[in-house]
């Protein structure tokens, strides 16, 4: 029997998925454990495998497109199957991306399945609920489909038909989330009704304000030019990273503390660091100095190498330093954070490298979830840019975000005497359930001897 291939759940937050790219076309053979398709999902790009032998039959979701988890993408002949009779009984519907479960036949005689075609809709003739497991079970005439009783409630007060409801849940079960998101699709399509006939709803007007505050208000009042512009659909990652930072600056009460860093030293031991490196094609970056004395300045104050942790405060054993890293607008633009595992613990040369390797897998192929998962402190740098000084938003569930200038040179005062100096302005950005304002300052204290005395990075 042909199978198949499902938007799969590639992490625990993942919702839809969107295929960036098909590695094969219908007709091809694939084996078990080729990768079939780069999936974007709501953190990453990521490889989605077949897990059996046989062809590609059908390719029901084209290139670009975002659908749901759970959703029919392609369909596979496995190996020993008639190619041609598979790819005949595929109804245009199920080909347009119709996204019903295939339908089990009715067993004839002999047992011998009778072809039955699936309908386009579920035909529901009665609905019976028992509980099982906590579980309602709601009888159709083409399945049985699973609602956890707090979806079935949620529907039941909004009017939505559950067994209209594509379930997310394992095996198929509808639950709460897969509710709240038919309800908020439908309340759009009620939104997107009562626009007005002939209106737009990509294209706004303003009603200008009367200067008379004797002006009686009329229905019929002029509308300015209409602003014009095209809209651009936000990718799974657009979509995570907006929902992300809403949470971060509404539910962490965030607070900046900025200090200079004079990176004189530190720039004459980069240079001659890669001048003895060169032959070896390694070439050390501000950044890797940057992870290097966090990471060092992190062991010794451990609060901010901490989490929030509701009525507690979680600080963690390992020193993990995430790296922004910005993407090509070919990728999608956006950010990620690559994480350095136990960055205390490394050399400048292996944070080098892991770094380095972490920004051409992310801009290229894209991380894995391991590759960004378990972060405990965050630096971003724009100094690369130019740019002098920024804050940066909190990356949860981190404590803290370092947010790195430019280092520039400038007219400074050492020891009483005016001369031409290199300094770099940094912008902590904390959670001041962890971390208050005194044990910021002398974090930063710590973190700008490393800085001023780089020797002692490599100690």
């Amino acid at each position: 029997m042909p199978i198949e291939l499902t938007m799969p759940r590639l992490s625990d937050t993942m919702e839809a998925g969107t295929v960036i790219r098909w590695n094969v076309k219908e007709g091809d053979s694939v084996k078990s454990g080729a990768v079939v398709a780069d999936i974007e999902t709501d953190k990453a790009t990521m490889e989605m495998p077949c897990f059996d032998d046989g062809r590609i039959a059908a390719i029901l979701v084209e290139s670009g497109k975002q659908v749901k988890v759970g959703t029919p993408i392609a369909i596979v002949a496995l190996d020993g199957e008639d190619f041609a009779a598979v790819k005949a009984g595929i109804t245009p519907a199920r080909r347009a991306g119709d996204a019903v479960a295939v339908t089990v036949a009715p067993v004839a005689a002999a047992g011998v399945a009778a072809p039955v075609a699936a309908p386009s809709k579920p035909v529901v003739e009665s609905v019976q609920t028992e509980t099982t497991h906590g579980m309602e079970e709601l009888g159709t005439s083409t399945a049985r489909m699973k609602v956890s009783p707090v979806a079935r409630r949620i529907a039941e007060d909004a009017g939505i038909d559950v067994t209209k409801v594509v379930g997310t849940g394992p095996a198929g079960r509808v639950i709460k989330r897969d509710v709240e998101m038919a309800v908020a699709q439908a309340s759009a399509n009620r939104a997107s009704s009562s626009v007005a006939p002939g209106a737009s709803a990509t294209i706004h007007a303003a009603t200008p304000l009367s200067v008379s505050t004797n002006a009686a208000p009329t229905s019929a009042a002029p509308l300015a030019l209409a602003l014009r512009g095209r809209d651009v659909a936000l990718s799974n990652m657009r979509q995570v990273i907006a929902r992300r930072l809403v949470e971060s600056k509404t539910t962490i009460p965030h607070y900046q503390v900025t200090m200079k860093f004079d990176m004189d030293a530190l720039l004459a031991m980069r240079k001659s660091f890669n001048e003895k490196l060169s032959a070896s094609g390694i070439k050390l970056s501000v950044n890797d100095f940057l992870v290097r004395a966090c990471a060092l300045a992190m062991a010794e104050h451990p609060y901010f190498n901490a989490s929030f942790a509701g009525d507690s405060i979680r600080i963690h054993e390992q020193v993990n330093i995430g790296v922004a890293i910005s993407l090509p607008q070919e990728r999608g633009g956006g950010l990620v954070v690559g994480v350095i595992t136990d960055a205390d613990h490394k050399s400048l040369r292996q944070l080098s490298s892991d770094a380095r390797n972490l920004a051409e897998k992310a801009r290229t192929k894209g991380l894995s979830m391991q590759e960004m998962s378990d972060a405990t402190f965050t630096i971003s740098n724009l100094g690369m840019f130019g740019v002098e000084h920024f804050t940066a938003i909190i990356n949860p569930p981190n404590s803290a975000i370092l947010a790195c200038g430019a280092a520039i040179e400038q007219p400074v005062v050492r020891k009483g005497v005016l001369c031409v100096g290199t300094e770099m302005q940094v912008t902590l950005s904390l959670d001041h359930r962890v971390i208050d304002g005194a044990m910021a300052a002398e974090y930063l204290r710590t973190l700008k001897e490393f800085i001023e005395e780089p020797e002692t990075l490599v100690v």
